[in-house]
């Protein structure tokens, strides 16, 4: 559903070489917050994009309709959205098109989370919580036919390919991300997957993905194995 541009503040004008540029349209872009809409709408125009060629989704399920009605030039997708998890809708275009440029816009900065979104087909991934100079760097980037990378981002990878390899059949409590540690301790109370979506404020597909990665990192295959192998290897108390 396009944004109404009276919501939005007043159009930049945009520097010549992007109003001749053959902008690909059009654009998806998959956020819930109004704020961020706004802010990226106004971003978009600045680069030379209209109205009409801009398509605002709010949830999982208004995205899907917007696929099903014409196929995109480009999305900008945020992950934690009402209805579900953005990745699996990055899996969706993906699969749709595997030439699309995705670029994930998101507050979420933990490693599983970036690393799915990554292996899921995102073209690059940025943090919501840079100025809007930076966002237009990352979007620019994709028009350009880039993969941009957010710094902290970029940084947290290196250090994951510099850290040791993991001996086989050893995990260390570092291996579980602080968020992973959390779901796994509320699954040991023999909570359910609704029950720690509401207690941690997260949607159902995010618990039920972080406890898939849970399973391979620990190299089980339910709550009950997970939980004792946790225990067996001091990860839970």
């Amino acid at each position: 559903m396009p944004l109404d541009p009276a919501a939005a503040p007043p159009r930049t004008q945009a520097a010549p070489e992007w109003r001749e540029a053959l902008l690909p349209a059009p654009v998806l872009v998959v956020e819930d917050e109004p704020l961020m809409q706004r802010r990226i709408h106004t971003l978009l125009t600045q680069f030379g994009y209209e109205a009409d060629a801009l398509v605002f989704a709010g949830t999982i399920a208004q995205a899907q309709a917007c696929i099903a009605a014409q196929p995109h030039a480009l999305a900008l997708v945020d992950i934690e959205l009402p209805d579900g998890n953005g990745v699996s809708l990055i899996e969706q275009l993906r699969a749709d098109d595997p030439a699309l440029s995705i670029l994930v816009i998101s507050a979420w900065s933990t490693e599983d989370v970036i690393l799915t979104a990554l292996r899921a087909g995102a073209t690059g991934y940025v943090l919501k919580e840079r100025d809007d100079i930076e966002l237009s760097l990352a979007i620019r980037s994709v028009l350009r036919g880039g993969a941009p990378i957010d710094p902290f981002i970029a940084s947290r990878i290196l250090e994951l390919l510099h850290s040791p390899a993991t001996t086989p059949g050893h995990v260390d409590a570092d291996v579980l991300s602080r968020r992973e540690g959390e779901i796994l301790q509320l699954v040991a109370q023999g909570l359910t997957n609704r029950e720690i979506a509401e207690q941690l404020f997260l949607s159902k597909h995010t618990v039920e993905c972080h406890i898939k990665h849970i399973y391979q990192k620990l190299a089980v295959s339910s709550r009950t194995k997970a939980v004792f192998a946790a225990r067996s290897r001091g990860l839970l108390a």
